[in-house]
């Protein structure tokens, strides 16, 4: 109506063809325009399925001026923020309230039991003095059981809660308990441990020390390896912890061995956990803490 063109009365052929030429061109125009408009959008989308709730510090990004898309990116950007201090906060009270309750069976079973168990071997190791000869090898053999079952409860508690990790610190505590799980299962296990970390506060410290316990008991209990090695030292970020083993492999979607507990740890502390298949053989876990 407001173009300078006129349409006759009937309408010619030439005029149907140039009405049907502007309107495809105008419908190419909006097409285009539309595009460009949810191009951002898409993207977002796109972006956003792709975000691992188990693997913190994921952000969305949308190019360009201001539009809908950047709004909601935003949005988006902080609703992730919210949720991961809520699941950080929550997994430090869950942990805490684990770590506590093993320190308290831990020292328990170390007061009350192993004292009992203590009594109980010195009272057969009099009674022994005393019994005639034909209960001797008797009462030898309930102490050697009772002496067995005590050091089993050491190892229990040991595990529950290292104490080796509060009295003499990170690398004692990793050393020995290597140390213990290498006469236990027959396993070697390498240990290249550098003395010269910087200073970790003792909730990184609790963090390191049980994913590298994890990490090793699922190598004792999944891999079929024949050895294992243990790296801690320092990363130009801050600390790497490194164990591998040369046995059948696994990856880090595996729910077997706890993998979840490790990741949950690992975010506690902001560090970033990663669990591989190595090109020889064997799997990898590799725990690197930022200096922060």
């Amino acid at each position: 109506m407001l173009s300078p063109g006129t349409i006759s009365q009937p309408v010619a052929v030439k005029e149907l063809a140039i009405f049907a030429a502007a309107l495809a061109v105008m419908l190419v125009v909006n097409l285009l325009v539309t595009r460009r408009l949810t191009a951002p959008l898409e993207e977002l989308v796109a972006v956003m399925r792709t975000i691992d709730p188990a693997a913190p510090g994921q952000r969305v990004s949308v190019a360009g001026g201001p539009s809908e898309a950047l709004e909601l990116a935003g949005s988006f950007n902080d609703m992730l923020d919210r949720l991961e201090k809520e699941r950080r906060e929550s997994t430090r009270r869950a942990l805490g309230a684990q770590e506590a309750e093993r320190l308290r069976v831990a020292q328990e079973l170390h007061d009350e039991v192993g004292q009992n168990l203590t009594a109980a071997l010195l009272q057969l190791g009099r009674l022994r003095k005393e019994a005639p000869d034909e209960l001797r090898a008797e009462l030898t053999e309930a102490a050697e059981t009772v002496r067995a079952n005590l050091d089993e409860l050491r190892r229990i508690a040991q595990a529950l809660r290292p104490q080796d990790l509060d009295e003499l610190g990170l690398v004692s505590a990793l050393s020995h308990f290597t140390e213990r799980l290498t006469e236990q299962t027959g396993l070697p296990i390498a240990r290249r441990l550098s003395p010269d970390l910087p200073a970790l506060a003792p909730e990184q410290e609790l963090v390191i020390y049980r994913v590298a316990q994890e990490a090793l008991t699922n190598v004792v209990r999944h891999a079929g390896a024949s050895s294992a090695t243990l790296r801690l030292a320092p990363s130009r970020d801050g600390v790497a912890l490194r164990v591998s083993d040369d046995g059948r492999g696994i990856d880090g979607t595996d729910p077997r061995g706890g993998i979840r507990g490790m990741r949950e740890r690992a975010m506690l502390i902001h560090a970033d956990l990663d669990i591989r298949q190595r090109p020889k053989g064997g799997t990898e876990v590799v725990l690197d803490l930022p200096a922060r």
